[in-house]
């Protein structure tokens, strides 16, 4: 199943590059195209939650966590370090978005296992919300923001350290792949997934339960609420023209996702 998720994700990488180059052919005039460029890659990258829907809890040591987890921080920090010529740097991009996106799929599976009761998260999205506006206010994420905005405008230099953990996205006419969320959020996105799966809450927004989705291998039947709500979050701040975080809005989606499920279903 590992050999699936990690097949999964080059493939992922493989539908950036493609997009990517597609988009150097457009002149986009309005926000149509962006928005449609985004829906697809987030369409597509909720295929690559199938997989991790099979994965079954298994009992790991913490020695299993912290060498995975030590690797796979390892793989990114080394993939940040090559310098390729400019015109394989896209292709660059999209590889490295594709390792974010794996990592995030297995941290958030791995977190999804100690929920053991529904109720469980709300305390999980109080504290995830309360520490996403505290950082976004009086943290670091404002400032972080703030600079990868000021280098991606005007590029001079290596990137900042954290444009190594920003999931990058194709978008038409643009000459790299811009960063759109962080792998934070995509972490969470996978977790509310698996919950989802684990406690039989429906999260498909097309039809049936992605586990039976994923058992009978239906790609492109799925689009779960919690990749939804990472739209939704975007959105919002593009259209208001703010640095809106994404995890507080995640959280609120899913906590009326679940009570509704939940109490359409007693």
């Amino acid at each position: 199943m590992l050999g699936l998720l990690i097949a999964s994700h080059l493939a992922w990488s493989g539908v950036l590059f493609a997009l990517w180059s597609f988009g150097q052919l457009l002149t986009p005039q309005g926000p149509w195209w962006a928005l449609l460029f985004v829906s697809l890659q987030l369409f597509v990258a909720a295929q690559l939650l199938l997989p991790a829907l099979r994965l079954h809890p298994e009992e790991r040591g913490r020695v299993f966590y912290l060498f995975w987890g030590g690797a796979l921080a390892a793989a990114i920090w080394l993939v940040n370090q090559l310098s390729p010529a400019v015109g394989w740097l896209p292709l660059l991009e999209a590889l490295k978005s594709g390792l974010l996106m794996l990592t995030a799929n297995l941290v958030g599976a791995a977190l999804a296992r100690y929920v053991h009761r529904l109720w469980e998260v709300v305390p999980v999205c109080l504290v995830m919300t309360l520490a996403d506006f505290s950082s976004w206010l009086y943290g670091p994420t404002a400032f972080f923001s703030r600079v990868i905005e000021e280098y991606y405008r005007a590029p001079s230099g290596p990137p900042p350290l954290v444009d190594m953990i920003l999931v990058k996205l194709a978008f038409p006419g643009q000459p790299l792949l811009v960063p759109v969320f962080g792998i934070s959020d995509w972490i969470m996105v996978v977790f509310f997934a698996i919950v989802a799966r684990r406690h039989g809450v429906n999260d498909n927004l097309l039809g049936a339960s992605g586990e039976l989705v994923a058992q009978a291998g239906q790609i492109g039947h799925y689009l779960p609420v919690s990749v939804m709500a990472l739209l939704l979050a975007m959105l919002l701040a593009q259209a208001s023209g703010l640095f809106i975080p994404a995890l507080p809005v995640v959280a609120l989606v899913m906590l009326v996702w679940y009570a509704a499920r939940y109490l359409g279903g007693r």
